[in-house]
């Protein structure tokens, strides 16, 4: 009697077990004569019974069934090379192989080949799942190469490539193969994306047995010319289970798997279409935990880099609490991303003058943070030399102009205040500075247009006097502009209320419960500008 035995592919890797008993167990249980683990494996899910010199495989009523080559069975004689599947989802695998002499001459079978193909792909997926940190970014590159020359091998195919659907489900052409491991150009598949794009958009697999056969040549002429006769494309689908006790299925097509020949039906046997379809799952699995790996890892840098940009950028930025013999001031700005366009400034001036400056860039993220690092560097230089507030925005705006960055633009206001009260300010398009005197609530408007946009552009300053205790508070909308839950804007009358209330506190004090007044309006919304404030308070000569 031939030698029963089973090659088993699954979550622990690959090994031959012999069938020595009349009735052979297989189950999760460890009282069975194979035991396999997996959520798909029943406690007692199957029986091999040794009858009459055949092998009959008997399910024992398991939950989520046994299948042969693909389909389900309650009970069946086993031939050699059939492919046994315990659940669905493959939890796990086994050939049955019947080894006598005239099979052992006979030399490994394409399903064999198969599940070799199948267990290294297997043990590839397990492991990219659960990378986490270490590893390459070629990881996607090296899993496609061994997707591409495990199919030609287990189907005998020439050539083949694989087309991945991008975020817009689109196709494209990731990697091509030949036989023998052999890396080929994209070039050569030109003339071959009609077939791909159907076998996509439908999911159902496409074999022509010969492009020459009726008018397929002339839909195909390109491919036919290079003298491809037979096509094998398969779609990679993603499946996964939303409820295993009911075994609803979500499935996600990822792309698809084409390979073609010169010899007319090479691809037709039943063995190369099984070896392919169960190839396909699980290389899609494979396929698409590379492609996670990969994203994961291009995220972790981008991040990295991010909070490395958003180090500079504060950075960039003053000590937030400055105090002089005349006044004591204290900034804040908090990104709405990790950086952002917003930017406050401090500035000790040669005529012994205090000068501060606060600036809102069009745009937020990285672009926005990027300007705003040129305005700051233009400003200080120009601020330095003493320039008059209108002088020095005038400067800045032609030099956003010379760089000619389009759409990028930025509001600004810049103010120098003496010893003696006397504060000069320019204001390009900002939101008007509020001043809080005995007298009541001034604003500051004199200025000019925006800056980086007109290059003809003329800016005017004003000086007022300040008395001691004044208060003056500098904002960018994204504080008055910060939204509820419901869709209402914050507005400058809550500003006004909120330093009318804390006036009396210290600068810090006052910008703190600013931000937390902001902060509580916005209370379940997103925060979608930049804020910032600063707060300087005149102190008198001293």
């Amino acid at each position: 009697m031939a030698d029963g035995r089973l090659e088993v592919t699954d979550a622990l890797g690959r090994r031959v077990i012999h069938i020595d008993k009349p009735v052979f167990s297989v189950g999760r249980r460890s009282g069975n004569d194979l035991q396999l683990v997996g959520s798909d494996v029943s406690r007692d899910h199957a029986e091999i019974a040794t009858e009459n010199g055949t092998f009959v495989l008997r399910d024992r009523g398991s939950r989520y069934g046994t299948y042969v080559n693909g389909e389900g069975i309650t009970e069946y004689t086993l031939q050699h090379s059939d492919l046994i599947r315990l659940g669905r989802s493959g939890g796990a695998e086994m050939v049955f192989l019947l080894e006598d002499s005239t099979q052992l001459t006979s030399g490994v079978s394409g399903d064999r080949h198969t599940t070799s193909a199948v267990g290294d792909l297997r043990q590839i997926a397990s492991l990219l799942e659960g990378l986490r940190a270490l590893g390459s970014g070629r990881v996607l590159d090296e899993v496609l190469a061994l997707v591409m020359d495990s199919a030609l091998e287990v189907t005998g195919a020439e050539r083949g490539f694989i087309m991945l659907a991008n975020a817009s489900s689109e196709l494209e052409f990731k990697i091509a193969r030949g036989r023998g491991r052999l890396t080929l150009s994209g070039k050569q598949f030109e003339t071959s994306r009609k077939i791909p794009e159907e076998v996509f958009s439908t999911g159902q697999e496409k074999i022509v047995a010969d492009l020459l056969d009726g008018d397929l040549a002339n839909v195909h002429m390109g491919t036919v010319a290079l003298g491809i006769r037979h096509v094998l494309c398969t779609p990679l689908r993603l499946v996964r289970y939303l409820d295993r006790a009911d075994q609803q299925t979500e499935e996600k097509r990822i792309g698809v798997l084409y390979l073609d020949s010169r010899e007319k039906g090479a691809l037709l046997s039943r063995a190369a279409r099984t070896a392919l379809e169960t190839l396909a799952t699980e290389a899609a699995v494979a396929i698409e935990n590379a492609r996670l790996y990969r994203e994961t890892l291009e995220k972790g840098k981008m991040e990295q880099e991010m909070r490395i940009a958003a180090d500079i950028q504060q950075a960039l930025l003053p000590e937030p609490s400055r105090k002089g013999p005349f006044f004591d001031a204290f900034g804040q700005s908090v990104a709405s991303r990790s950086i952002g366009g917003d930017f406050f400034d401090y500035v000790d001036l040669p005529s012994g003058a205090f000068g501060f400056a606060v600036g809102d860039v069009a745009g937020k993220g990285a672009p926005a943070a990027l300007l705003t690092a040129v305005i700051q560097g233009v400003f200080s230089s120009w601020a330095q030399t003493g320039a008059s507030p209108s002088e020095t925005l005038s400067r800045v705006n032609q030099a956003l102009l010379k760089r000619a960055i389009e759409s990028r633009f930025c509001t600004a206001f810049y103010a120098s205040i003496s010893a003696d009260g006397s504060l000069t300010y320019c204001n390009a398009g900002h939101n008007p500075p509020m001043v809080f005197t005995a007298n009541g609530v001034k604003r500051l408007e004199t200025g000019g247009l925006i800056l980086g946009l007109f290059e003809h552009a003329t800016f005017e300053e004003e000086t007022i006097s300040l008395d001691s205790g004044d208060l003056l508070i500098t904002f960018s909308d994204g504080v008055t502009e910060a939204m509820s839950a419901s869709g209402e804007e914050y507005g400058e009358d809550r500003l006004l209320a909120c330093v009318e209330a804390h006036r009396q506190r210290t600068t810090r004090e006052l910008i703190d419960a600013i931000f937390a007044s902001v902060r509580e309006f916005s209370v379940g919304a997103v925060q979608s500008d930049d804020v910032t404030a600063l707060v300087l308070r005149y102190e008198g000569p001293k």
